[in-house]
């Protein structure tokens, strides 16, 4: 948690790999909170409901979705410490179903670390077109009703670009980390918890928005959150 309140993230060279390395690159991809892109064909995917979306349920499936692939820096110490993190209340999973029932099957998924008023999204996964945008878009939903003011995304991905993300130098993200923090927190030493997003605002927003009226469905809270409203 130190390391990521200086801004360096853990990797490993592959799956099976013995070791693992930190990371501090001169650029850095983020998502602006309030600058995620949705196509329309995406925000048309969110309001149906074709997909069930949760939180922390299946947060070690997710990362092993994300670590199955050909060429993945997620090896097994990652991993563990990855769920040690999520015990301890400090990693967190967003989870896409490909139903919202008992029959339901995971398709795709993000996962990441909190502190402060920063979120570093570490990997993301999909088995079906749009699961991890959709993932993602909740994520940054996420955080901007809970007041959050960074969405690390590490490097930046012609498919990242896609959808908002752009890339910032190593001192303009030192200077949004410790903003993010707390003044001073990436500077060196522990992250000050002055000021931490609300992580959970927005269950008690979909909650409120259910029972209200007819009741708005989920995805229309998260299309509107997103600044599109049509």
């Amino acid at each position: 948690m130190q390391a990521y309140a200086m801004g360096i993230f853990p990797m490993a060279d592959s799956r099976t790999a013995d070791e693992v390395f930190w990371v501090e690159p001169r650029s850095r991809a983020i998502i602006p909170v309030d600058g995620f892109h949705a196509s329309r064909s995406l925000l048309r995917t969110i309001r149906s409901g074709k997909f069930a979306v949760t939180l922390d349920t299946a947060f070690a499936e997710v990362i092993r979705g994300c670590a199955r692939r050909e060429e993945t820096w997620i090896n097994a110490d990652i991993e563990r410490a990855m769920l040690l993190l999520h015990t301890l209340g400090h990693a967190h999973s967003i989870e896409v179903w490909s139903r919202p029932d008992e029959r339901a099957e995971l398709v795709g998924g993000v996962y990441g670390v909190k502190l402060g008023r920063a979120f570093f999204g570490e990997s993301m996964f999909s088995r079906a077109t749009d699961a991890s945008k959709v993932a993602l878009a909740w994520l940054v939903a996420r955080l901007k009703a809970g007041g959050y003011t960074l969405l690390d995304c590490q490097f930046m991905t012609r498919h990242l670009a896609s959808l908002g993300a752009v890339a910032v130098s190593r001192d303009d993200y030192v200077a949004l980390l410790g903003s993010a923090l707390g003044d001073g927190a990436a500077a060196g030493g522990a992250a000050r918890r002055d000021g931490p997003g609300e992580f959970w605002a927005l269950d008690r927003l979909l909650e409120s928005a259910a029972s209200d009226g007819a009741g708005a469905p989920p995805g229309k809270v998260i299309a509107q959150l997103l600044g599109h409203t049509s």
